[in-house]
């Protein structure tokens, strides 16, 4: 006969009931792995510690984020520069142009 059922309520069954429900209350109970997480191990490379990222959670690129949140770690991809610091990093090109000339502008049709 299953927990619960009628005939389980009698007094003396309570106690223990009443005992299995605080177990399972106090206990923790591991979290459910879901789509958007992986077990992961976590392993030593030279003096630092290492994850192996999955396949399915590749980042674009070369580089990444990592910032601490209480005790998460959180990993994210770095974000692309922006044209305007690209621009700013570029150097002075030491070459003179030739002048073209002004020509007046077509007739409109």
């Amino acid at each position: 006969m299953l927990c619960g059922e009628r005939s389980d309520w009698r007094p003396e069954n309570l106690v223990r009931l009443t005992w299995w429900t605080a177990l399972a209350h106090a206990w923790p109970m591991p979290k459910r792995v879901t789509d958007h997480e992986r077990h992961v191990k976590i392993f030593k490379n030279g003096r630092n510690q290492a994850v192996r990222i999955p396949r399915e959670f590749e980042l674009p690129g070369d580089e990444a984020i990592l910032r601490k949140e209480g005790v998460r770690l959180i990993i994210e991809a770095k974000p692309p520069k922006s044209l305007l610091s690209v621009l700013a990093g570029l150097k002075p090109i030491a070459e003179d142009f030739p002048r073209i000339a002004d020509l007046p502008p077509g007739p409109v049709m």
